[in-house]
């Protein structure tokens, strides 16, 4: 086991090394989210996403992109009549490989990490604090695109696979974020 580990860091640091450039970049968008699992009657939310990047050259066409990103999540649901919404504001960390298949368009895949920062319940202009029903760290694996319309100004489309249950004491029910993300990212 150490030595697979020792050879994947080997890997990493010569990437890093013969890197042939970095890029820094700012990003913000539009999340379409929802609670996946054991949930039933949860309808998607709107919420948003802000933060940086790096974009590492590995190669002529492969990067790697880590992120710092805020993001808002959640999902809403009717109960006995009324509108209940959950937020679930997180900072996270993901780790893109992305791959250039033609001049300006990538494809691109990799795992997140994810900190809850606070969550709340809100119907009926009330809002009750929910964060300690949920646990404080989310893992996701994500796999999007991207178009490059100039060489400092891109789209993306992601999709972020919830694969750690985010309910405290659920017991045998599994609860996950599942999240579509398109934004807009401006490379300095």
């Amino acid at each position: 086991m150490k030595k697979l580990i020792l050879s994947v860091a080997a890997v990493f640091a010569f990437g890093f090394a013969s890197a042939q450039e970095v890029k820094f970049g700012a990003k913000a968008g539009v999340n379409y989210s929802n609670f996946s699992g054991d949930v039933e009657g949860a309808d998607a939310k709107i919420g948003f996403q802000v933060g940086g990047f790096a974009e590492i050259g590995l190669s002529e066409k492969f990067f790697l992109q880590p992120e710092l990103m805020y993001t808002s999540l959640g999902a809403k649901t009717d109960f006995m009549g009324v509108e209940v919404t959950q937020t679930a504001d997180y900072i996270v960390l993901p780790v893109m490989a992305k791959y250039y298949v033609a001049d300006a368009f990538s494809l691109e895949a990799g795992p997140q990490i994810g900190f809850l920062m606070s969550s709340k319940l809100k119907a009926e202009g009330e809002s009750v604090d929910v964060k300690d029903q949920l646990n404080s760290t989310d893992f996701g694996f994500n796999i999007g695109a991207g178009y490059d319309f100039t060489e400092k100004i891109s789209a993306g489309l992601r999709y972020t696979l919830g694969i750690s249950n985010i309910a405290k004491d659920s017991g045998d029910e599994s609860v996950q974020n599942a999240n579509f993300a398109l934004a807009l990212s401006y490379k300095f």
